[in-house]
């Protein structure tokens, strides 16, 4: 039997030519103690941090494989929760850039992320309608929170209360009580989805941005708890403003729309609306941390500011208006000042949020995030749809704000998509193109050294010596660029339409290329005196013209020069002698156009990829079709040979890049990373590279490595991960009491809590088996009345020689804090009875007493009716009443003297340094440091 041919596996390298993708938002991260000067983009699948100051990429937070669709930085600015296209939520650290944590609990999208005022939750919202909250210290689910009909926009906690409001797409806006983890209001003024939601005033009003150009504002009233049940009126109001008793009263009015038993914890009125000056819907609405400054941006490219003032700003204003309105009051008065006037002035809302000026960004905003400095300075961070960072800043405390620009991020990428790749022939630089712009590569850095301003470019190649481009345009004009100096050195009128394709001849003397005016034209390279200078220059002159009766896509030379291929309009591929011109073969079979062709290095084949998504092989002797392969999902858009092979890579439509096989016309494997529509890619000239661009605005670089692929692993492997796919798709296994499909938990099925339960299965299984050899290796030590060596198990031996029973809560602490309860809730009957005697033993011993009773609480909701009606376990379960019991109340002491320890830890520190601990410390420090570059100011001015 014959050796199975070997072929090489390419793996993805790297993501660049991206600085931001649309889909997720932008925030500002805290780094090495800086604030203002980072910030985290999404990436496609990864998320990048771009120091603004110096415009570079420092760090890659990596992903898997679904797109980033949300970022949260924490309150303590160490880690970033992400959220991903499947509903997966990882959350890294910032200072090594690992993500540890990850919570599977939505079946879509996620849509928003937000931490509580410390940290210790995150909550998220998804496109599957749901709210999870997530305890992110035990790395675990607390509870999830249905309620809304479409997906949500916003989730916020309160800082002062247990409580959370959602807005969704449903027009509700739904507070929570976490407590009790039920909606106890919904606020249905909406007409349309509400897009933003924030809380602003010490969380005394609530903003909300819908589909319209209004802002509206809400009054929160939080009611102290009533003394009865039975009596639903509130007790007393803890702030008591005028327009607060107002509230009040309105409330009496509006019983019917309120349900006064809601209004215990909190009553909500509206207070007004402020105008926006876009027509169009909210796309996001933000308040920065000190919650002065409200900041919102629709569908366009302006942000609109606005300052919320503070009670004393309010105040002094309204006695500004009072004084106006005496004077007016003492003119119109025609008796003059002998009679004391009655006037009352109208608090508007307009008098307690200003605007202040609007941010003009140079395309549309994707996203934005702010920070507002004590000083008084605004810092706003813009993602722009065209792959852009823009940084501005603005003093709001001026009469006349002007935003000004700081800062971009523009070179690590194009506004546009790329429609042209190419290698240099040393494989060294890369170049890519697109409607505005050329961008030179280096590929081994991935750093951008050269970027020149273009025509919107069809296709290019590098001229032979790698020191001048030609550019193929959309307006059928061939663009000559110089790379050292970056100039254009000349533009030549080639087509009358699109020029859609260019082929450097194999004596690199000239190329040919083809146009949407039906013709092929021939090129040779020349040097011209240019008048500016003594020096030559590169130059091309048209030798030939070939007049086709169609457009032309596409134009490929064969590697002896002999024949040219050339594709038409008419799904038709001709093929012609190069010296004569003469016909010699046509290739027809495709159902629609031939967009991309390639011959191979022998000149032996000839691979077509068409918009009917298939691609055939044809031999080019006779023109005969060896193969028709469907290749692709959607249209075929590339398709090259790999050098010195008959393997060709090819890309679609269908965000995949394929490799193939023309001699056997095997598929080899598919290279998935691209998230959206691919449009070209370049194979390097040695073969070890592959580069591709797409319209998800990256350009990936794919490495052939050293491992050889053999095909029926990576079918197997492929079998493999469709299985791990499906089995995550498989319904959840119903608790007693649910429907199936209601999920009350917050986790998800996937393949690792399917794994963790099978560890768990097999760790029991090992712990069964174990004791009954001990219990017969006693019994032959008895009958033999010495001491027989016992075999120990292998497993075991590799854990240190533990105990199967040490083995089994080895397998428990093992599992993911977050995957815990989908393990469980997998988990058979038939292994609970024997899980429950070994809790028994080890909470007696009192190790993991807190992992265990989580185990034990779940297992006994989980299984309730099977545990109670089984009579062998009772004793078991009153046994493991009493233990349970002392020994939490054993751990919770040790808790109790911890706390007082350390409190009095921190009272000492107190007494010693006289100063408040923590938080207090930190501000009084700031105070300290600017009373001091004040007082060196002042000497440095004297002096």
């Amino acid at each position: 039997m014959g050796l199975t041919k070997q072929y090489l596996r390419y793996v993805a390298s790297a993501v660049f030519g991206l600085i931001g993708s649309q889909k997720g938002n932008i925030v500002f991260v805290t780094l090495r103690g800086e604030k203002g000067r980072y910030v985290a983009v999404p990436a496609c699948e990864h998320v990048f941090i771009w120091d603004l100051r110096k415009g570079e990429k420092i760090l890659i937070l990596q992903g898997l494989k679904q797109e980033v669709t949300c970022l949260c930085p924490s309150p303590d600015g160490l880690h970033l929760a992400v959220g991903y296209e499947d509903g997966s939520v990882r959350i890294f650290s910032l200072l090594s850039g690992e993500g540890n944590v990850t919570f599977n609990g939505h079946k879509a999208a996620i849509t928003i992320l937000k931490y509580d005022q410390l940290g210790g939750r995150l909550v998220s919202g998804s496109k599957d309608t749901d709210v999870i909250v997530w305890d992110v210290i035990n790395e675990s689910g607390l509870y999830r929170l249905k309620g809304h009909k479409d997906a949500v926009t916003q989730a916020l906690f309160l800082r002062e209360k247990n409580l959370l409001v959602t807005s969704g797409k449903d027009t509700m806006v739904k507070w929570w009580d976490l407590d009790t983890q039920h909606c106890f209001k919904t606020l249905v003024g909406h007409r349309t989805e509400v897009w933003g939601l924030v809380l602003v005033s010490e969380e005394k009003r609530l903003i909300t941005g819908a589909s319209d150009s209004e802002l509206r504002a809400w009054d929160i009233v939080y009611l102290q708890e009533v003394e009865d049940l039975e009596e639903p009126k509130p007790k007393k109001v803890k702030e008591s403003s005028p327009r607060m008793q107002d509230s009040l009263v309105a409330e009496d009015d509006a019983l019917e729309l309120d349900e006064t038993p809601e209004d215990r914890i909190l009553s909500c009125r509206k207070a007004g609306s402020i105008m926006r000056e876009g027509r169009d819907r909210v796309v996001n609405l933000a308040v920065d941390k000190t919650g002065r400054i409200l900041a919102c941006h629709g569908t366009d490219s302006v942000l609109e500011v606005f300052c919320i003032l503070s009670k004393e700003e309010v105040q002094k204003k309204m006695e500004k208006k009072m004084k106006k309105a005496r004077k007016k009051a003492k003119l119109n008065s025609c008796k003059g000042e002998e009679e004391d006037l009655e006037i009352s002035v109208e608090m508007t809302l307009r008098d307690e949020i200003q605007r202040v000026t609007n941010i003009k960004t140079s395309a549309k905003i994707k996203s934005f995030d702010m920070i507002h400095s004590p000083q008084g300075e605004l810092k706003a961070v813009f993602l722009l749809q065209n792959n852009l960072v823009e940084l501005y800043s603005l003093n709001a405390s001026l009469p006349t704000p002007q935003p000004i620009r700081t800062s971009r991020i523009t070179i690590g990428g194009h506004r546009s998509d790329v429609r042209t790749l190419s290698f240099s022939s040393d494989n060294i630089a890369v170049l890519s193109a697109a409607a505005d712009s050329i961008k030179i590569w280096n590929r081994s850095t991935l750093q951008c050294i050269r970027t020149m301003n273009c025509e919107y470019a069809l296709c290019s190649f590098f001229v032979p010596g790698d020191r001048q481009v030609v550019i193929g345009t959309k307006a059928g004009k061939l663009q000559l660029y110089d790379l050292a100096s970056g100039n254009l050195l000349e533009t030549i009128d080639a087509h009358d339409g699109a020029l859609w394709s260019m082929c450097l001849s194999p004596d690199q003397r000239g190329f040919v290329t083809g146009g949407a005016d039906k013709s092929v034209k021939f090129w040779d390279f020349e040097l011209v005196k240019d008048e500016k200078s003594t020096q030559k220059r590169l130059s091309v002159k048209q030798t030939r013209m070939l007049q086709l009766d169609e457009d032309v896509l596409c134009v490929r030379y064969s590697p002896n020069q002999k024949l040219l291929a050339v594709s038409l309009l008419d799904c038709t591929v001709k093929i012609f002698y190069v010296d004569t011109l003469k016909f010699f073969l046509s290739l027809y079979g495709h159902k629609l156009p031939v967009i991309c062709m390639d011959i191979s290095y022998d000149g032996a084949l000839i691979a077509t990829g068409s918009a009917d998504r298939n691609v055939k092989i044809w031999g080019l002797d006779f023109g005969d079709c060896h193969k028709s392969l469907f290749a692709h999902d959607d249209s075929v858009m590339y398709l090259q040979f790999v050098p010195k092979s008959h393997l060709f890579f090819t890309a679609g439509k269908d965000h995949k890049i394929k490799q193939w096989d023309a001699d056997k016309f095997e598929h080899i494997q598919t290279l998935e990373g691209h998230h959206q529509e691919i449009w070209c890619l370049a194979v390097s000239p040695s073969g070890d590279y592959v580069v591709s661009s797409s319209h998800d605005k990256s350009l990936r670089l794919w490495e052939r490595t050293r491992e050889p692929l053999i095909l029926e692993e990576e079918r197997e492997m492929q079998r493999e991960a469709e299985y791990e796919e499906s089995v995550a798709k498989e319904d959840q296994p119903a608790v007693p009491g649910e429907a199936q499909g209601e999920s009350y938990f917050t986790g998800r099925k996937t393949i690792e809590t399917v794994k963790a339960a099978e560890r768990i299965m097999e760790a029991i299984e090992l712990y069964r088996e174990e004791t009954a050899k001990m219990k017969e290796h006693q019994a032959i030590c008895k009958a033999a009345g010495k001491e027989v060596p016992l075999p120990i198990n292998p497993i075991l031996m590799a854990y240190g020689n533990i105990s199967p029973s040490a083995y089994v809560l080895e397998i428990f602490k093992g599992i993911k804090s977050s995957e815990l309860e989908e393990s469980l809730l997998v988990l058979p009957f038939s292994y609970v009875p024997d899980i429950l005697k070994l809790f028994n033993e080890f909470i007696q011993l009192g190790s993991d007493v807190e992992l265990l009773c989580r185990c034990l609480f779940f297992l006994l909701r989980i299984h309730f009716g099977q545990i109670t009606s089984n009579q062998m376990l009772v004793p078991v379960i009153e046994k493991l009443k009493e233990t349970t019991i002392s020994k939490v109340r054993q751990v919770q002491d040790v808790i109790g003297f911890n706390m007082a320890g350390l409190d009095y830890l921190k009272r000492e520190c107190e007494a010693k340094s006289e100063v408040m601990f923590f938080a207090e410390a930190t501000t009084q420090l700031e105070e300290k440091k600017r009373k001091r570059k004040k007082r060196e100011k002042l000497i440095l001015t004297l002096t």
